[in-house]
């Protein structure tokens, strides 16, 4: 529980210093499609915090199994969706955005399994 909350609390933090960072650090150092990209980077990974955090008190309900599988996967994605997304925002380097269709998998099967875990405890 308290590792998810943390991990939630970090990229939290990230995702907020990540957005200002692409609002005012990068706006004319790379392109309207580059800024785009890193604006759906932020979005995702911050929604996904919050999936963090939802998974966290979740653990104390009990389904520990599904709800630590979603919490991992909800990490992983932030790290394969978002993360691909912001390197190939500022270097357009087209090979990484392959990466990110598998943190697109990883958050929909975190999502299946936080449901799964919820219809069981709640």
């Amino acid at each position: 529980m308290k590792l998810f909350l943390l991990l939630g609390v970090i990229n939290g933090f990230l995702a907020v210093a990540l957005g200002a960072f692409g609002a005012h650090g990068l706006e004319g150092k790379v392109s309207e499609k580059g800024l785009g990209q890193w604006e759906k980077a932020v979005n995702y990974q911050m929604f996904h915090t919050m999936a963090l955090f939802i998974t966290a008190l979740l653990l104390g309900k009990g389904a520990s199994g599904m709800f630590t599988g979603a919490g991992w996967l909800f990490f992983a994605g932030i790290l394969l969706f978002s993360g691909s997304l912001y390197v190939y925002a500022v270097s357009g380097v087209k090979t990484l955005a392959m990466i990110t269709p598998f943190g697109g998998v990883a958050f929909l099967i975190g999502w299946v399994l936080l449901g799964i875990g919820a219809t069981k405890v709640l």
